[in-house]
């Protein structure tokens, strides 16, 4: 019995010590503030617009933030179902589309001319396959804070159909920042005088 003592305190003494800490899990990242409705009915500006991009660039991150990204049905287009559904222009939107610089709502609206008229939109298309409507809502003078560039910020509310989505309707908003128009016409004659742009996610397409 004696011989056991030691071997029995022993296990006692294991039994009793504090567990080692397990390494702590992987952090979950941080959810980004976006306002979904708001950038969708272009109420927001450029610089709300470019917080959108690392979250879509990142799947982690786009979950974090209530966005599944999808199975692209359209090649130009990143689509993402909502974790929890938004009201936009009247309607319930459970899926968004990012492209570039626009946020648009996949609406279950079969007809967008009554959504288009409603929002007061200039039809660009309209035939039995493509319609395109939309409207500048916002066109101010700011500063590019890469730059230090006079820039216009340009914010376009549209309303559209895409072949890919048969029976919906797509609306959202535009984001930009464009050069004045006397400086694109300088760049347009002497195009070798200033370098681009840097693209980002607020930047067309053409480097503008």
């Amino acid at each position: 019995m004696t011989l056991l003592r030691p071997t029995c305190l022993t296990l006692l003494a294991l039994l009793h010590a504090p567990a080692m800490a397990a390494p702590a899990p992987a952090a979950a990242p941080a959810a980004t503030t976006l306002d979904l409705p708001a950038l969708i009915e272009c109420r927001q500006r450029v610089a709300d617009y470019d917080a959108l991009a690392p979250v879509v660039a990142d799947p982690l991150k786009a979950v974090a933030n209530g966005l599944q990204p999808l199975e692209q049905r359209n090649q130009f287009m990143a689509e993402y179902r909502l974790a929890s559904p938004i009201t936009v222009f009247g309607q319930r939107a459970e899926y968004i589309t990012v492209s570039g610089a626009s946020i648009m709502a996949i609406l279950d609206v079969a007809d967008p001319r009554p959504l288009a008229k409603g929002l007061a939109l200039e039809d660009g298309v309209d035939n039995p396959d493509k319609f395109m409507a939309g409207r500048e809502v916002v066109a101010r003078d700011v500063t590019d804070p890469r730059t230090g560039e006079a820039m216009i910020e340009s914010i376009i509310l549209s309303v559209s159909t895409v072949q890919s989505h048969p029976g919906k309707t797509l609306a959202g908003c535009t984001y930009s920042l464009d050069l004045p128009a006397e400086e694109e016409d300088q760049e347009e004659a002497a195009p070798a005088a200033d370098a681009p742009l840097t693209p980002s996610v607020n930047t067309p397409d053409g480097g503008r």
